[in-house]
């Protein structure tokens, strides 16, 4: 919103000589956000110049130019022999004797591109130093045919009563001091799309005394005027779209009149151009007041006004030629109920339309409209217009008749027409209800000790009715919010505007006590834990969006009875293309391989720690009232549908893991790479795993391991991605990745852990080469080693894998070295064969291993 200060200035009391950024300081401290200052652009020296001589130059390209002598008093930069200012200058509408706007070197002037600094330079032959300026240089209208000649723009009153000569500052003068300050309205502030509405908060702000714009002497309603029909058989929640419609009419105005300067400025200076009268008195009472309002050209009505929702296959052609297919929550104005108006609230229609030069009698419109009824069809429509802005953030509905009375005496005074004294005003405005408000409330909720004296000068300040309770004993206040407030719903939008009022700046600044411990639970610092694992290892941590669609269950290969089909579907998804909440993270994060992948960068392993959601099998959750607190066992309902949502961990990776230069060959991710990597999570975490060869989607069936704990329980899987699957995806071949269940791993972690002591006795190690079918798993040949050793075995490591010659075709050799310590004595070399002979023996009973 763009406020002239001078306007301003009309209906508050401004400080003398108060600037425009003390104006926007003083409104910030009541909530409004400053988003600019705007001024002319015009940068002095501007002065009176009369002009001594003027020679008409023909030049080589036809155009003829004037050289003048300018007399500018003590400004300018005179010549040694004391001549006036030569000036250089092609429009040719003054003549010698003319006071003209003078702008000399050093002064600016307001360009679409910027300041424009002028400067003494040569063109057509001579220096020319300064500018002679027109209406549209200054940026005080569009005129730009001619030189601004003053006793012609200001009158020859005026500039006699002024007594300009050559060499008086213009800035003043012309108005060109002027500034409008811009503040940024929040959607909770509506009454502030008005002069009207910012003045009263700088008077909050200040003090300074408000006089209210909209107390005027209005023409009461009458019978006997236009008729006006409110016929909405389709409210939005039982809320009328239209409850107050006034019709003024005005007879005999001649629309080509122009609008007044003063008008004119003004609508240029809050940012809308002046188009005509009609049209500018309409919108300079807007600004004004913050009531929009609509005129139709009365000879074109036939019958009463009805306002009505839009039917089925109806159309309407706006203001702006577009047409436009209508939707039945669209609220109309009607004539006769049949052919179209406006968009009530939005926009007009070409029907009707008020047109200079033919339009002579006029209706004017001054209504109020339902928010939620306008907003809905401005969106639907694509349609932000003023009107909008304002309807659809609540329009005071008590300015009604005052907004139509000020718009007929200003198209009276300036279009020369007569008023109908019949006025038509329709009122179907519902009462307002009070707020219970306890005094107390402010100070327990804000911290700030008002008392009850304070908070009732503060309501009351604000405009609101403010009385005691209506029983004994009832300390409570009765507030009544102002009409032009319909955002003050309950005592917690009282308690705002009491803090906000009072000064947001007195509200203490209270540095919250840390507390005892580390502020973070397990599963807390867990993750933290893992993502920095998963980082020093060489990854990059990236966030995806958490919707998928039922295509992407296709892409990974999952069957048709996969459970990770099931998936949560949302109500209003961001897009109809991913309506579903992702069941695993593997659904999501191919995606950021390929996006990064097709940007260039071929050697990628990213991992991602997030939620999942998992859907439940009870009913889904109850959908509560909005008048009343739910009660308990709703809540508990609406809580158990809450899916459930387990963290987990997952990762993919493509292209080298070593990558190669002139120190050798690289060596491209595999499964041992990833295995690895999730074995790093689970170490981080204290919890070992177990690796068993599986088959899962959208993993290959031979190059899948399944990664659990110690007494069976899934954790997650780990392998190379189908080389089907990473085609469909768009991954690059060889794609690796795995997920892991972070929820598993958080809760086998949270225990304590007795520390053994360590032993001082030295190790023995003894090496063991088994041969096993190839189809035994070597986790599983392992896990039978540790248990036939028994508790003398400290550590055991695979170190050779053989399938060859000297071994048959289906099976394979494994060799393991073996640790053996003693916590209390140095073991023997028999101790060591009766163990590794214990070991190897519970080997060949599970697995059929034969020791080499």
């Amino acid at each position: 919103m763009r406020v002239p200060v001078d306007w301003l200035g009309e209906y508050v009391a401004l400080p003398e000589g108060v600037t425009g950024a003390r104006i926007a300081a003083d409104l910030v401290s009541v909530g409004l956000e400053e988003e600019a200052l705007h001024t002319s652009g015009v940068g002095g020296p501007l002065v009176v110049g009369r002009v001594l001589e003027m020679t008409p130059e023909p030049q080589k390209n036809g155009k003829t130019v004037n050289w003048c002598q300018v007399d500018v008093g003590d400004h300018g930069q005179r010549l040694t022999d004391g001549t006036p200012q030569g000036i250089v200058c092609g429009a040719h509408n003054f003549a010698v004797g003319d006071l003209v706007a003078v702008i000399l070197p050093g002064g600016t002037l307001p360009t679409p591109g910027g300041p424009l600094t002028i400067s003494a330079r040569k063109t057509y032959g001579h220096v020319s130093a300064g500018m002679i300026c027109s209406v549209r240089e200054l940026g005080i209208g569009e005129d730009h045919d001619g030189i601004l000649v003053l006793p012609r723009l200001l009158g020859q009153e005026r500039v006699d009563e002024l007594g300009l000569q050559p060499g008086d500052d213009l800035i003043g003068v012309l108005g060109l001091d002027r500034e409008t300050v811009e503040v940024n309205v929040t959607p909770d502030r509506g009454y502030c799309f008005s002069i009207r509405g910012i003045a009263r908060e700088y008077s909050h702000a200040t003090g300074a005394a408000y006089r209210d714009p909209a107390h005027l002497d209005v023409d009461p309603g009458t019978t006997g005027g236009y008729a006006v029909e409110l016929a909405d058989d389709a409210p939005l929640g039982g809320v009328p779209g239209c409850d107050r419609y006034l019709a003024r009419v005005v007879r005999g105005i001649d629309l080509t009149r122009r609008t007044p300067g003063w008008m004119a400025q003004r609508l240029t200076e809050a940012g809308m151009r002046p188009i005509s009268l009609a049209v500018d008195v309409t919108n300079y009472v807007m600004l004004a007041l913050g009531q929009p309002l609509h005129a139709f050209d009365l000879a074109t009505l036939t019958g009463p006004v009805v306002v009505r929702r839009a039917a089925a296959g109806e159309r309407l052609t706006t203001l702006d030629d577009v047409d436009r297919a209508l939707h039945p929550e669209d609220l109309l104005i009607t004539d006769s109920g049949t052919r179209i108006l406006a968009l009530a609230g939005v926009m007009g229609g070409e029907d009707g339309e008020v047109a200079p030069g033919q339009t002579t009698d006029i209706l004017l419109e001054s209504a109020h409209f339902d928010a939620r009824t306008v907003g809905r069809t401005a969106r639907r429509h694509r349609l932000s217009s003023e009107a909008a802005k304002r309807f659809e953030r609540g329009v005071d509905p008590d300015v009604t008749a005052a907004a139509a009375q000020l718009a007929v005496d200003l198209l009276v005074e300036h279009g020369g027409g007569t008023a109908d004294p019949a006025v038509t005003d329709v009122d179907h405005r519902p009462g307002r209800a009070p707020i219970a408000l306890d005094p107390g409330l402010p100070s327990r909720y804000v911290g700030v000790d008002y008392g009850p004296g304070r908070v009732r000068e503060i309501l009351t300040t604000i405009g609101c009715d403010v009385t005691d309770g209506a029983g004994s004993g009832d300390e409570r206040l009765s507030v009544l919010p102002p009409s032009w407030r319909p955002d003050l719903t309950d005592a917690a939008t009282l308690v705002e505007e009491v803090a906000r009022i009072d000064g947001y700046d007195k509200i203490p600044s209270v540095v919250p006590r840390a507390v005892g411990g580390r502020g973070l639970t397990h599963a807390q610092r867990s993750r933290r834990a893992v993502a920095a694992a998963l980082a020093g290892e060489g990854l990059q941590e990236v966030l995806t969006y958490p919707f998928v669609g039922a295509a992407r269950f296709d892409e990974l290969g999952l069957g048709a009875q996969d459970e990770r089909r099931r998936a949560v579907r949302l109500a209003n998804p961001l897009s109809e293309e991913a309506p579903l909440m992702r069941t695993e993270l593997l659904q999501t994060l191919p995606d950021a391989l390929r996006r990064n992948n097709s940007r260039g960068s071929r050697d990628l392993a990213l991992f991602e720690i997030d939620t999942v959601t998992r859907p439940g099998d009870g009913p889904g959750a109850p959908v509560p009232g909005v008048g009343a607190r739910p009660a308990d066992d709703e809540l508990d309902r609406i809580r158990e549908a809450v899916p459930a949502q387990p963290w987990h961990v997952a990762l993919v990776a493509a292209g080298q893991v070593d990558r190669d230069g002139w120190w050798g060959a690289g060596r491209g991710v595999d499964v041992t790479d990833m295995v690895g990597w999730a074995h790093s999570v689970a170490d981080t975490l204290g919890v070992p795993l177990r690796r068993s060869q599986t088959a899962r989607a959208p993993f290959h069936p031979g190059r899948c391991v399944q990664l659990t704990l110690a007494d069976g329980t899934g954790v997650g899987w780990a392998g190379e991605l189908h080389p089907k699957a990473t085609q469909r995806l768009g991954l690059p071949p060889r794609t690796c990745a795995a997920e892991l269940d972070l929820e598993v791993l958080v809760r086998a972690s949270d225990h304590r852990t007795q520390a053994a002591p360590l032993s001082t006795q030295p190790v023995a190690t003894s090496d063991v080469a088994l041969e096993v079918p190839r189809a035994a798993p070597f986790g599983e040949v392992e896990s039978a080693l540790r248990q036939g050793a028994g508790p003398l075995l400290e550590r055991i490591e695979l170190f050779d894998v053989y399938a060859g010659d000297q071994v048959a075709q289906d099976r394979q050799s494994l060799a393991f070295r073996m640790h053996f310590r003693a916590p209390d004595r140095t073991l023997t070399t028999d101790e060591v064969n009766a163990a590794r002979d214990g070991a190897v023996a519970r080997a060949a009973a599970d697995h059929g291993a034969v020791q080499r």
